[in-house]
């Protein structure tokens, strides 16, 4: 957590918002307005989509819920659905004149650098994407995800039986290849013979949260005899992990721990800690850190983003790689080489 010397900061500023309240009471202006008064700082929360079983955007939610609480201020969620409603929920927002908003996906992209611009006055974080041309009120943080999908391609390089890897991916876009390509680079790292078969895309009207379509493209993708497969499909997973339990392939999880889904099939998975990002990043903010200066990059060094068989309670995880001590090894070092720079993932956006 960047919990330190912030409670002095956050100290102050509600010392300052009850002797303005004091003053405005004083002066017969009446009651106070939700901006301030007691309540302190105000963040807001803008998801991309439904949270639903997305649990990349439960971990936003997690996040500015704790930096409120830090700040001993107010944190709302609005959760959007569409490209109209990020719209909406982004101009409802600024009109609430918080402290910071937050809007996590990269589908907040344009609107996020065109309302920027526009209100100069707020400050804004996206998480997940990176803008260029950014106005200075933009802050964006993006995440590393081809190291621990590499750490991934190392187990299933190590455990599979029929030599051929590979991903189901929501989306043919260059943030999914970072998972994709992270993974077969990290499986022929050990087994350079492996055979890295081009990843199986959901596509469709919701590929983010479509398990029907998810499992039915996981089934067509184990057809072909991949037997290690890196489910990259968020809410979508769920389809996919259950088509593994029936065809008997080994899945991967991603963004927190999916093993409980279906123990015995499901290897490791990626855990995306997009609360401590927003934690760190609108620490920085309230520190009055500028976005030149602010972190932008989260991996494993960070700690902004892991495999579950390296957190604390990887024991009860339920994941099938605790029972391979020798694999679990080998990633503990690979995770050493990544965070000291004696081993680069290929980064395919670069």
């Amino acid at each position: 957590m960047f919990f330190t010397k912030r409670r002095a900061r956050a100290a102050l500023f509600a010392g300052a918002a009850s002797a303005a309240l004091l003053l405005t009471s004083c002066a017969g202006g009446g009651g106070g307005t939700e901006e301030g008064g007691d309540e302190g700082p105000g963040f807001i929360y803008i998801t991309s989509d439904p949270i639903g079983q997305n649990e990349f955007l439960k971990s936003g939610k997690v996040g500015i819920e704790n930096v409120a609480e830090e700040f001993e201020g107010t944190s709302d969620t609005f959760e959007s659905k569409d490209e109209a409603t990020r719209r909406s929920n982004l101009e409802a927002a600024i009109a609430e004149a918080p402290e910071v908003i937050v809007m996590l996906g990269f589908q907040f992209a344009d609107v996020a650098k065109e309302l920027a611009e526009q209100n100069p006055q707020q400050k804004f974080l996206l998480i997940d994407t990176f803008v260029e041309g950014a106005p200075e009120n933009l802050y964006q943080a993006t995440f590393r995800e081809q190291e621990p999908s590499y750490l991934l391609g190392v187990e299933a390089g190590m455990l599979t039986q029929s030599g051929k890897v590979g991903s189901v991916v929501s989306l043919d876009i260059p943030l999914l290849k970072k998972y994709s390509d992270g993974f077969a680079e990290g499986a022929k790292s050990v087994k350079p013979d492996v055979e890295t078969v081009a990843p199986q895309v959901i596509g469709g009207d919701n590929p983010f949260a479509d398990p029907a379509r998810g499992k039915e493209q996981a089934l067509a993708f184990a057809a072909t005899g991949v037997d290690q497969v890196f489910a990259v499909g968020a809410a979508s997973n769920g389809g996919i992990i259950e088509a593994a339990t029936e065809r008997g392939f080994s899945a991967y999880g991603v963004d927190a721990n999916q093993c409980p889904m279906a123990p015995g099939s499901v290897v490791d998975g990626t855990v995306k800690s997009v609360d401590r990002v927003i934690e760190t990043v609108v620490g920085e903010i309230m520190d009055g850190t500028s976005a030149a200066d602010a972190t932008t990059s989260f991996g494993l060094a960070e700690e902004g983003m892991t495999i579950v068989s390296l957190t604390e309670d990887a024991a009860e995880s339920q994941c099938t790689v605790m029972e391979n001590p020798e694999v679990l090894e080998k990633v503990e070092q690979v995770r050493d080489d990544i965070v000291s720079g004696e081993i680069t993932v290929t980064d395919p956006t670069a």
